[in-house]
Formats: C-alpha cells, structure tokens, sequence
C-alpha cells in the first residue's frame, strides 16, 4: 500500500511536470519569453468549513516544501511552489485559486500588489498633457486601482505589500524615464491638483446629505456654480435633494462638482452611466474643454462610441478578473478599440477574446419576424406634470424591439404598463402572453449564494445545456455561483439580472437598460445573448439602452420617444432599425459612420465634413 502510494504520487508528478512544460511553452511561445507563475486565492470562496479550505488544508500536509499552507483559518500559496502543488491548487473546488502565468519580463513591471495571493496590477497609463486618455478594459482587474494610483490616493508598493508607506523616492526610479515617470513626480512632490468623479455615483446621497446646491458650493473652488450647472443643465435641481435626484441627475452633479474643482489633472470614471445620448454628447463636449485648456484628462469608460468620439490614445487593460491586470501601451483611439474589439492585441501578441465582437454591415433585420404578440394603440398616461402618449404598434415574436430617446420621456413608465405595474388612463393594449421583466434598478434581498438563487428562480435550467452555453457562461455568471447574492458588484449583479430574466419561461422578455454597471465586453455578450434566445426560442423582447453598440447589435427594429423630459413625452414605432436610428439622432443632431475594418459605429465630430454631409443627405445613422 505504502509503495502504490509512492508510485501515485510519483506518477502524479511526473504528468503535472510534462502538463506544465507542454502549457509553458505553449504560453511563452505566445508572449515570446520564459513565464512566471502567480497562485491567487478568492478568500470569499476559501472559508473555514468549505470545500476548497478542506481541498487545501489536505494537500497542505502533502510536501515537504511546505508549498500549500494553512495556519489558523488561513490558506496560503508560495509563488515559490513546486509544480505539483500548483497544479493541485489549480484544481481546487469552487474556483478559489487561480493559477495566472505571465510573461517574466513583466517582473519587473509589477506596479501594485494588495497581498500574497491577491489582485496583483502591471503597468500604469500615462496622464498626457492636453490630451485626453481613455482606459478600457474589463471590470475587476484593475481599472480604479490604477486611478488610486494615479491619483495619489495610495502609492504603488511594486508588489512589496509588506511595506505599507514605500517611499516615492524608491517607486518612481523603478519606471523608465518620460511622461508618466514626471508625473509620478509631480504627485510624489504634491506639486499636481487632483480632482476625481467617482464610479458609484448612486452613494453620493448616502455620503450628503442635502440640497445640490450645497453640496456645489460646498466644492466650488471656481466660484463658478451658475455657470457648470446651466452646462451640465442641472441648474433646475440645485434647490432638490440629493435623495431625490434620477441615476442620470446624479451623474450630472457628480461631472458638475468635479469641474467646479481647480485641479491639472481630471480623472473621470464611468461618466456615462445613465445618462442618455444628448447628455453624453454634452458630457463629450464639457470634458474636451478642459483638455483644450491645457489639463491632463484621464476616463475610464463602457460606451465604446463615446470613449471613441472623447479620447485622444486608449490604454488598453486586459488579464482576469480578481486575480492580475496588465495595462498595455498607449494607442490611438480607432487602433485600440478594434483591436479590443477582435480581441487579439498585435504588439503583445495575446488574445484576449476567444472570438471577435462582430458588426454586421447592411444587415436587414427583422425579416423572418412571426406574428403579434403584442399590441398597443393611443395609450395616454398622466403621472404628476408628466404625460405620456405612444400612438400605436405591436412587438412580434423572434423581434428585438430597441427603446430609444432622451431621459424622463416615458420609456420606463411604457414598459410599465406593458408589464402591468401601471394602467394606462386611456387606450388599450392586447396581449395573451406571459411577461418577464427586468426592471431598470436591479438589487436583491436574496440571503444566500447566486447558485441558490438561481436555482429558487429558474431550477435546474441554468446549469446546462444550450441556454447555459449561450447564456449563463457568455456573461460569466457561472463564475459567480459561490459568492452571496447581496454581496455582488453593480455589473454582477446586473449579469444575474439578465439571467434570470431571460432563463423564466415567458412570451415577451422586457429588459430595461439591461447595459447598465457592465463593461465593454460584457454588454456586447448580454446583447447577443438576448438577441439567441428571441431568435432560437421565437420569443420577443423590448430593450431599452442608451449604448448605441448594444443597440445596434441587440435589435431588429426601434421603438423611438421624443419629448421634453420631465414634462411630456411621445413614442413612434417601433420602425426599422435604421429609419428609427435616423429619427432620434437627427432630434440629437448627432451622425454615425461604419468603421470600414471592424464595421462598427463611430460617431463623427460636430460639424466635420463627414457629419454635414451625413446631416444634408437625411442619413444619421451608418452611411455606408
């Protein structure tokens, strides 16, 4: 017995040895040098009394090199660790350890480190004078961090995250000499005015309380208040409370009170999120100005049409979520993002996507469309000051129907009423089909694990099969089985959002603003994943989005509302696609064109020859 034991284990060795050798070279052939191994341990999904703290509380009596290691209830994973032992930490249960291989050069390039077997962040973008950078990438590898970073919020321990205060003296030698190297300087000498736009705008009401009005003045260091809310137009609400301002008023204070800080250098994270085209086109506008005007400019951003129209170079992010990020070179705007796009980076060599993220170019949609399921005629609606009135039309199955126009105009409450949560005060709707909804505010009171909660909500039907393929796995939800519910991030809990209403048997699928916390890549799957299970399942579903990319691919035709927010608002359609494309960008006085590589939509400059001409030929949208 003793004897097969040896035999075992040897054997076991010696395949983990030949497996490790086959994947480095592998790897190193893709990355063109020898690699380095880093072990990362999910502590969420590594609890005392869980299946991966017994898996590595087993293996950690296994070798004599004390490689896996459990004191108390702690795990640890030296990044010093025999093969073998790597290779049983990569098959703990749960997905709680990671085994990352990097290139070893990037040794060296190793910027920040939250712990032994934590989040680890290569590389920093480099602020540019006059020049506004974009950084895009996905969420949870390193995109805020870096403007921590940058920022000075904290300074970057090069992977040393046993010393707690480095001194800048020591940090800034490491990086070579140029651009980012000089600023780190300035920061270091506190010779820099920093002035940053938090991601979660949604806790601003929890951090103050009060009037807007307040709240600006309170920041103001221009003594120009009047002036950056009528820009931003927001000047209407400086007498509300915070508490009772809309995802898209908030986004507007929060840009409105930044720019009201004397700062060099702006640092603008996800300044898009719920705001509809006309504000992100103002936004575009605002933030251009203080680039011009001589101040480095830094965004971090989803919406692909906008960080394309607003950046000058792009930084590219990419490596896995919770465990390491790696920021790339600079590039400009149109390169970086097609190269995103198509997922393979040239001058790293490394793909990232196992597919592109296609555009399809003179499509004609919404031809193999079934019958009504849905119909609507002269619905009116009054509530408070507020009017809606939606003419008629009718959702057929296999068709995605895109809900376009500006904030406060009626989009949600129609939905509503669809869904039966209003009643409409005049006209009829018709419908013999069931409705599953996803709401624009998505949380949870769930007490317990995504897993449970998805299995309470749709059963078994999430863990296999075609709708788990096309699904569940795209939008990285099998991903997230171990952790709680209430815990979850925006984008995660956004993602769970969409499966779930998607995975419920239901005739019409209503998503609103189903885009919403989730980054660049994940709401090009959410739209594709929506957009298989209409046509697969002959089901129908209304989207309503802001991001012109996720409506471009997710619909078959448009659903379009106009008005004055907050006042009245009126709904045409739905209509083709691009006939109601046309209709809300010439309200917007906004123009697109088709990149003629990756065929994606990209907005032209106001007033450039491009867009004038687009605008005289009636053509807003995609001018081929």
């Amino acid at each position: 017995m003793y004897t097969r034991d040896i035999a075992s284990l040897l054997s076991e060795q010696e395949a983990a040895l030949k497996g490790q050798d086959k994947r480095e070279d592998y790897r190193a052939q893709q990355f063109g040098g020898i690699l380095m191994r880093v072990a990362i341990l999910l502590e969420e999904r590594c609890k005392p009394n869980s299946n991966a703290f017994a898996y590595l509380k087993k293996y950690s009596e296994m070798c004599d090199r004390d490689c896996i290691q459990v004191n108390g209830n702690k795990c640890r994973i030296l990044e010093t660790a025999c093969p073998v032992c790597f290779t049983r930490a990569k098959h703990c249960p749960d997905d709680a350890v990671k085994i990352i291989n990097l290139p070893e050069e990037l040794d060296t390039d190793l910027t920040h480190s939250y712990g032994e077997n934590s989040f680890k962040l290569f590389r920093l973008p480099s602020p540019k004078q006059e020049q506004i950078v974009g950084i895009l990438g996905p969420n949870g590898i390193g995109k805020s961090t870096a403007v921590n970073l940058l920022s000075g919020s904290f300074t970057p321990n090069l992977g040393d995250w046993r010393n707690p205060s480095p001194q800048w003296e020591d940090v800034i030698t490491t990086f070579p000499r140029g651009e980012l190297r000089d600023y780190l300087g300035l920061v270091a000498e506190e010779e820099v005015r920093i002035a940053v736009k938090p991601q979660y705008i949604d806790k601003l009401p929890k951090i103050f309380q009060g009037k807007v009005l307040d709240l600006l003045e309170r920041v103001d260091e221009r003594n120009e208040v009047p002036h950056f809310s009528r820009i931003m137009g927001i000047d209407h609400i400086l007498e509300r409370n915070l508490d009772a301002l809309s995802g898209g008023e908030l986004q507007r204070v929060a840009i409105c009170a930044t720019l009201l800080k004397e700062a060099d250098v702006y640092f603008f994270d996800e300044p898009s999120s719920y705001l509809d085209i006309y504000e992100r086109m103002r936004m575009v506008g605002v933030i251009r100005e203080l680039a011009e005007k001589g101040n480095r400019v830094l965004v971090v951003e989803h919406d692909l049409a906008i960080l394309d129209v607003l950046c000058d170079l792009i930084h590219v992010i990419y490596g896995d979520r919770s465990a390491y990020g790696i920021f790339t070179p600079p590039r400009t705007t149109r390169t970086a993002i097609n190269a995103y796009l198509d997922g393979y980076l040239p001058e790293e060599n490394i793909r990232i996507r196992d597919k592109p993220i296609k555009f399809l170019r003179g499509r004609d949609r919404g031809m193999d469309v079934g019958t009504p399921i849905l119909q609507w005629g002269d619905m009116q609606k009054k509530l408070g000051d507020f009017e809606l009135k939606t003419g008629n039309g009718e959702v057929r199955s296999a068709e995605v129907v895109g809900v376009v126009g500006p904030n406060a105009t009626g989009k949600t409450t129609m939905v509503k009423m669809i869904a039966g949560e209003l009643e409409p005060d005049q006209g009829w709707c018709t419908m013999e089909a069931t409705i599953s909804y996803k709401p624009q505010h998505v949380n949870t009171d769930f007490d317990g694990s995504v897993q449970d909660w998805l299995d309470t909500e749709l059963g078994a039907k999430w863990r296999s099969g075609e709708f788990h393929t096309q699904v569940v796995r795209p939008l990285q939800v099998d991903q997230l089985l171990q952790l709680r519910a209430k815990k979850l991030s925006g984008g995660e809990l956004q993602a769970v959002s969409i499966v779930i209403c998607l995975g419920k048997e239901a005739d019409l699928y209503l998503l609103d603003e189903p885009s919403a916390h989730l980054d660049a890549n994940a709401r090009m799957e959410a739209a594709k994943a929506i957009r298989r299970t209409m046509e697969s399942n002959e089901k129908a579903a209304m989207v309503i989005d802001h991001d012109i990319y996720f409506i471009d691919i997710v619909s078959d035709s448009l659903l379009v509302f106009n008005g004055l927010g907050g006042s009245y608002g009126n709904a045409e359609g739905p209509m083709s696609a691009r006939k109601g494309m046309n209709k809300f960008l010439k309200d917007v006085e906004v123009t697109f064109r088709r990149d003629h590589e990756s065929h994606r939509p990209r907005i032209n400059k106001p007033g450039s020859r491009k867009d004038r001409e687009q605008k005289a030929s009636g053509e807003y949208f995609y001018l081929e």
